[in-house]
């Protein structure tokens, strides 16, 4: 059927098969049907162009559901039709078009819909008939949003089930039951960034594009190798300072029923105020930093100035007072405005050397890494988000628990590369011991001082890395102490393991999920979605051009009375003239 013609005789498996392949002819050759009789038992169409003599007509066959053309006549002579839509072109028959493209690529684009069907079929659709399309098509494969809403009370109770001592809650609005929160954390995600992990926490949002939009939020953090780690997610129906005041709560209490006492952390987010003013009363003794990745971003879109974003990444990585100093005169002289607008941002909350607190190198939040974790699935309903997350989840603390048991060294790859560094340029320097813990290093350029007691060195790479730099290494060595004992645990391979310890189990197939409410005559528990929707379509842009703003405002003027500011239809002199002569 690839050439999409017919003979009389030919038979089709049913009156759906017929009806389909009827339509794919006319799309595929250009020409509009005008059918006449369609029903369960038999057929006929006819070509609409007037004076056209195709004729087609089909039955059903007795005692079997099969579908046979009885008579076909004509041939076509009215050419292909030049219009550029198609009136078979209908939503539903886009859909089993895209239909298989969607299940293999989720971010298929209704641009890609509209190319794909015009280099096929030469015909050209409205996007919002693809868009429409999609949207159908997905709900068809992935269930709609409005289920997803329904059966997430369900999923939450089948992970905890599945996975005891995990945290899923759905907090919905008291009213009408409308969905307003999710959270989500899982037991071996929780034990394994308070027994393995960096403290270092990273927060950010992530904008979802399903039906009801709405917003992730995510906690994550960063294991032994400085792979991303997440902690928590939940989904808002907004994003603002009240859901990250709720979220931050729900990660707080999901950490203290599982330490004996909470960890001094670092949180990383892109400087909110809001966002600042939670961590403050939710975590007193916590640190708090600037994202760098954000503000350096920020500073490209205000400036568009490419070395300037690169001098400012070397002053957030400087090590020394005087090299962060350097750096910020070079700021000013490449632009004194961005020197001054970068101002705004106390260093203390971005550049390594002034951060008070345990950052470890760390400069940037890794919740962009997070997001291309869950990228396919942002257009998804809510259960498909979560499925995404707890899928990608399992694979990789199943991948990296697998692939540590290969690692034979004390440090995880990234920091046993860098302290083989530190011990090959160790090996270059004098060394001048003045008691049991102060050394002072001598290379050909200068000299630092390290005080092995308190893991401290002059060039401060030490004391900001957690690991021994160079001159450490060699003041350890010439003291015969072991250079590993001297790096923070949470940099071993041993913490790794620990991180990796507990399992994630997947959870059943969703036809054995029970809907809250279902069988009952009270719905109030079943969760409703927001209210708040997308709207249908391409958001539409209004353009404005500089000529309209400049453009002078047009004087109405009646030709009536010749007066200004109204019409002749809305004059009202000649009314007032006859109400004065009554």
């Amino acid at each position: 059927m690839e050439d999409h013609t017919f003979v009389i005789g030919q038979e089709f498996p049913d009156v759906k098969a017929f009806r389909n392949a009827i339509k794919e002819a006319a799309i595929a050759q250009h020409f509009e049907l005008r059918i006449i009789k369609s029903d369960l038992i038999r057929y006929f169409a006819k070509c609409a162009t007037e004076g056209c003599p195709w004729r087609i007509r089909a039955v059903k066959l007795p005692n079997a559901p099969t579908f046979a053309i009885r008579s076909l006549e004509g041939t076509h002579t009215c050419g292909k039709n030049a219009q550029n839509g198609h009136h078979q072109a209908s939503v539903d028959w886009i859909v089993s078009f895209i239909e298989e493209r969607l299940r293999d690529n989720i971010n298929y684009k209704p641009k890609d819909i509209l190319h794909d069907i015009h280099k096929q079929y030469g015909i050209t659709i409205p996007y919002k008939q693809a868009w429409r399309a999609k949207e159908r098509g997905l709900a068809a494969i992935y269930g709609s949003s409005e289920e997803g809403y329904c059966l997430l009370p369900s999923h939450c109770e089948q992970l905890k089930k599945t996975n005891p001592g995990s945290v899923a809650e759905v907090f919905t609005t008291s009213a009408d039951n409308r969905f307003q929160r999710l959270f989500v954390s899982f037991y071996a995600s929780i034990y394994g960034f308070l027994n393995g992990c960096l403290p270092i926490v990273s927060l950010g949002g992530i904008q979802l594009k399903s039906k009801y939009l709405g917003t992730l939020l995510a906690a994550t953090s960063f294991d032994a190798d400085g792979g991303l780690f997440p902690v928590a997610f939940g989904v808002v129906d907004t994003e603002n300072d009240e859901s990250w005041m709720w979220f931050l709560s729900e990660l707080h209490k999901a950490l203290e029923m599982n330490a004996d006492t909470m960890p001094r952390l670092t949180f990383l987010s892109d400087g909110q105020k809001g966002i600042a003013d939670v961590i403050r009363r939710k975590f007193p003794n916590s640190s708090q930093a600037l994202c760098m990745h954000y503000l350096s971003e920020s500073v490209g879109k205000e400036f568009k100035n490419s070395r300037l974003v690169h001098v400012l990444w070397k002053a957030a990585n400087a090590t020394t007072t005087l090299a962060f100093k350097d750096r910020m005169a070079e700021i000013e002289d490449i632009s004194s405005e961005a020197a001054k607008w970068i101002q705004q941002f106390p260093p203390s909350r971005w550049a390594l050397v002034h951060f008070v607190g345990t950052r470890y190198g760390q400069l940037s939040s890794n919740i962009e890494e997070f997001n291309r974790w869950i990228l396919e699935a942002r257009e998804l309903p809510i259960i498909q988000v979560i499925e995404q997350i707890h899928r990608k989840l399992m694979a990789e603390f199943l991948a990296r628990r697998m692939n540590s048991n290969s690692w034979y060294s004390v440090l995880a790859p990234s920091a046993e590369k860098r302290m083989i560094e530190a011990i090959n340029h160790a090996s270059k320097y004098q060394v001048l011991r003045s008691d049991e813990v102060e050394f002072e290093v001598l290379s050909a350029e200068r000299s630092e001082i390290v005080n092995i007691g308190t893991h401290c060195c002059s060039c401060r790479d030490w004391q900001l890395y957690g690991i021994p730099c160079s001159h450490a290494v060699a003041a350890l060595i010439s003291c015969r102490k072991d250079v590993y004992a001297f790096t923070e645990k949470c940099f071993t391979v041993a913490s790794y393991r620990e991180t990796y310890a507990e399992e994630i189990h997947p959870i059943p197939e969703k036809i054995g999920w029970r809907k809250i409410g279902e069988g009952s005559d009270d719905d109030t528990q079943v969760v409703r979605p927001p209210k708040f929707r997308r709207p249908p379509g391409r958001p539409e842009k209004k353009r404005i051009c500089v000529e309209d703003l400049n453009r002078e405002k047009h004087t109405v003027h009646c030709s009536r009375c010749n007066q200004t500011g109204h019409y002749k239809t809305t004059c009202k002199a000649e009314m007032m003239n006859s109400i004065e002569q009554f």
